[in-house]
């Protein structure tokens, strides 16, 4: 049994999130978490509310709350939104937690103690109006790289590149508009990155030949541009504080830990969290010396995090000298747009996921995101696709086949599984291009393919309707009934495979399968014995036609959601 630990990026405490953070990292991680689990292997899926900076500070503000009871209500309402997804988190934290304050100081210390932290006097944007430094996201301007209007004093939306508020050109004020902003002198801690630049390339040649292209292009992006020192320490309130041997750095009273310092770390934290609540033992995920070098760590984000990732974040475990586990698989995703424009939390463009959820069920989105992963380009949604993969094949293809064989069932044969008749050829054939499928569905699932992964279990569900189409039990059950039974036996004993091999992508409608027909859930994942896997149900089992499984979505909402949220004509 292997020891899979997974860990999805963080989303901002600051509201609810949009279809495009769900499916550029806490979606595909519960894919791959449940696909782990179903095998039989220990597996751990970690995530958490990224609650400090300038997002949670502003939020706040917005809704006039202090930071605190606003981070405290948004925790829950991500918790409670991401479970109605029926994201499988073993954990959810919280970066303001005490475990992710405790270890942010010690790696900080650490890095101190091996000369990888100084302290550097910064020019560093200051608000005349608001009174206050500005740091990274209190300030946006354009981007000195490619002219984007909207960039942020950390990093550019539309190029990726890493920025300090001072390189922005015409920089203005986040918090009040103004630009009445001059740069004055603050004091910061530093990471010394570049004395580490060595020992981050050999830790990203390391692992980069099992990274995607994508991955591997960001990371080696930045080391050839070469590795600059990385402010850890920002001039606001909320946050983790600054301290030394236990008590408030001088001079740094009024100063806290910069989030994308203590955000990553919080990956370790939420796993204390986790042990804390169940006793488990958290240093066996996460520390070498305590067995975590025999675990597989698996990473999901969207491209815009993966620099932070493969560079600041390794720099900071690399620099502390102790043997913290480091990620082996790094999966990074594009951006899923909006008709050619982004999602965004701050602008409200697109739909999120609480309003996804007042429109259709999870599975829907679940398998519409799936299918239509960003992984080799940024993808665009768009009302008319959802529409057409939902209907063609959920509705279509595996609701149909469920629906007709297990109605099929209850009409001829009392609902029972059906005794008598032997396989034969046709049955035979169906094995075959069963176990293939299903190999392929494996295989790409095991490469975190989300894509073809979906095209895999579609293929699979493909062949029931084919099966069921040429041996048409319709037909046999008037002159050969023994026939018909194979061939119902078989179909039923096919759509609790489905529901197995689905799970990982539409968990609902699996187990409402599997609970129609008499199976465990959670289910696990079938072995490569396609002939013993179709005759699991024996005969005599009372089957039940489970509810409607996927509603097909009609062209007037449609129309109405589209009114509702934009399209092609609002884009």
């Amino acid at each position: 049994m292997a020891r899979i630990l997974i860990t999805s990026a963080l989303p901002y405490i600051n509201g609810v999130k949009h279809l495009g953070t769900l499916t550029g990292s806490m979606l595909p991680a519960d894919v791959f978490a449940r696909f782990q689990r179903a095998r039989g292997n220990e597996t751990l899926y970690i995530c958490a509310t990224d609650e400090h900076g300038t997002p949670a500070e502003l939020a706040a503000a917005e809704a006039g709350q202090d930071v605190r009871t606003y981070c405290d209500e948004h925790h829950v309402l991500q918790h409670d939104i991401g479970r109605a997804f029926g994201l499988s988190w073993d954990w959810f934290g919280r970066s303001s937690n005490a475990p992710n304050h405790r270890l942010t100081q010690h790696f900080a210390q650490k890095l101190e103690a091996n000369s990888l932290i100084e302290e550097r006097t910064d020019k560093m944007v200051y608000s005349i109006d608001d009174r206050r430094f500005l740091p990274d996201r209190y300030v946006e301007g354009t981007c000195p790289r490619c002219a984007y209007d909207r960039a942020r004093g950390d990093q550019c939306d539309n190029c990726g590149e890493l920025l300090d508020p001072t390189d922005l050109i015409a920089p203005h004020s986040v918090i009040s508009g103004s630009t009445n902003i001059e740069v004055r002198d603050t004091r910061h801690l530093y990471v010394l990155q570049t004395k580490l630049e060595g020992r981050i390339r050999d830790w990203v040649d390391s692992r980069a030949d099992s990274w995607p292209t994508l991955t591997r292009g960001i990371a080696y992006k930045h080391l050839d541009e070469g590795l600059i020192d990385r402010g850890i320490t920002r001039d606001l309130a909320w946050g983790i504080p600054v301290v030394r041997d236990g008590a408030p750095r001088p001079g740094f009273e009024n100063k806290v830990f910069y989030v994308w310092f203590d955000a990553p770390i919080e990956y370790i934290g939420a796993t204390v969290e986790w042990s804390e609540a169940t006793g488990a033992d958290w240093k066996r995920w996460w520390r070498n010396d305590e067995g975590a070098a025999d675990v597989e760590y698996v990473q999901f984000m969207g491209k815009d995090n993966v620099a932070f990732h493969t560079v600041n974040f390794p720099a900071t475990i690399l620099g502390s000298g102790e043997p913290w586990k480091l990620v082996d698989r790094l999966k990074a995703f594009n951006w899923l747009n909006w008709y050619g424009d982004k999602f965004s939390t701050t602008n409200k463009r697109g739909v999120f996921m609480d309003a996804a959820l007042e429109l259709l069920p999870p599975d829907l989105w679940r398998w519409y995101l799936t299918a239509n992963a960003p992984e080799g380009s940024d993808t665009a949604f768009t009302w008319e696709q959802f529409q057409s993969t939902v209907n063609k094949d959920l509705a279509d293809v595996l609701g149909n086949f469920v629906n007709r064989i297990a109605k099929f069932n209850e009409v001829r044969f009392e609902g029972l599984v059906p005794a008598g008749g032997e396989p034969g050829p046709l049955e035979d054939k169906l094995v075959a291009d069963v176990a293939a499928q299903l190999v392929e569905l494996t295989s790409q699932l095991d490469a975190i393919e989300m894509r073809k992964a979906a095209q895999a279990v579609r293929a699979l569900w493909v062949l029931g309707n084919e099966y069921l189409q040429e041996a048409a039990p319709w037909t046999a059950i008037k002159t050969d009934p023994a026939r018909a039974a194979v061939v119902v036996r078989t179909g039923l004993n096919l759509a609790a495979l489905y529901a197995r091999v689905s799970a990982p992508f539409i968990p609902f409608a699996a187990e409402s399968i599997l609970s129609a027909f008499g199976e465990p859930w959670p289910a696990a994942w079938p072995s490569t014995d396609v002939a013993a896997e179709l005759s699991r149900l024996e005969a005599g089992r009372p089957i039940r036609v489970p509810d409607v499984l996927f509603p097909k979505v009609l062209d007037e909402q449609i129309a109405e959601w589209t009114e509702r949220f934009g399209g092609a004509q609002g884009a």
